[in-house]
């Protein structure tokens, strides 16, 4: 009967073991399904947030990119700029000769005072050169540099404004070489007289032809900055034409600073920042209708 006894024991034992280790089994499987479904879940979510990222708009997009990443695009839109105005330079030196004899032409004949002036003057006439030629591409970049935060209809806006603008400052500066700055000189050299007769030195003649061109490049771009406040909504046509008064003293106003003392010459960059004004007025009301 003892023998019958620990036989029942013992049985009793090996069926709680084999209990226990099929739980302990069924609680591992349980454990590695969890484990998959929650792996699963997690490469779901992954996967929404990619797709949701990827369905972003370009503002978003823009928005989520860290500083660092701004500063590595402007960087990268800087130096090809850099890069495109020492290309231009290159095109340039090629004809320097001819840019030299172009640009002395309104003044005649100059001279130099120091021994390295000649060599910094031609230095200074190809780089200012070589980024004239160069602002198709500069002002690419900067569109380019804002590309991404725009809309699609600010874009086909900015395609437009972009050319437009390289024209408008190229044409501002011809006109002021071309038409301002040979009565300027006409003015300035005939205050000589017979004790008191013009010098000129290459150095100071081209810093003054930077000073007096450059100027008119800027302000004629003046109706496309009207079309940009007027889309941005601070400015109308109303508000325009309300000041088209005021505007035509400050014209001339700016006129006598930056140029001779004379009606003709302020004249000649008073009126036709006037007429930029008009036009901006008219590109605001019938293309804009704001």
């Amino acid at each position: 009967m003892a023998n019958t006894s620990e036989v029942s024991s013992v049985s009793d034992e090996l069926t709680v073991q084999q209990e226990e280790a099929v739980q302990e089994q069924e609680s591992t499987m349980q454990e590695r399904e969890d484990v998959q479904q929650e792996k699963a879940v997690q490469e779901q979510e992954k996967a929404g947030q990619e797709q949701e990222a990827g369905q972003q708009e370009p503002e978003e997009q823009a928005a989520n990119m860290s500083i660092l990443a701004h500063l590595t695009e402007l960087r990268r839109r800087i130096l090809y700029s850099l890069l495109g105005v020492a290309i231009g330079s290159a095109i340039a030196y090629g004809f320097l000769d001819r840019i030299m004899a172009w640009l002395v032409e309104p003044a005649g004949k100059l001279y130099y005072m120091q021994p390295a002036e000649a060599f910094f003057v031609y230095i200074k006439v190809t780089m200012f050169s070589g980024f004239i030629i160069s602002l198709p591409i500069i002002f690419y970049q900067a569109w380019a540099f804002l590309l991404p935060a725009l809309t699609m209809r600010e874009r086909l806006m900015m395609s437009i404004l972009v050319p437009v603008s390289v024209v408008l400052f190229a044409a501002g500066m011809l006109f002021s070489f071309k038409l301002v700055l040979p009565v300027a000189m006409s003015f300035f050299l005939g205050m000589g007289n017979t004790d008191f007769q013009p010098f000129l030195s290459a150095g100071s003649y081209f810093d003054f032809i930077l000073t007096f061109v450059l100027p008119f490049g800027m302000l004629f771009e003046m109706p496309l900055v009207m079309l940009v406040l007027a889309w941005m909504g601070i400015v109308t046509s109303d508000m325009l034409a309300a000041k088209f008064r005021v505007v035509i003293v400050v014209c001339f106003v700016i006129g006598a600073l930056f140029t001779p003392p004379d009606v003709i010459s302020q004249s000649m960059m008073a009126i036709p920042m006037i007429l930029l004004y008009g036009v901006g007025y008219l590109a605001v009301k019938y293309i804009l209708h704001k």
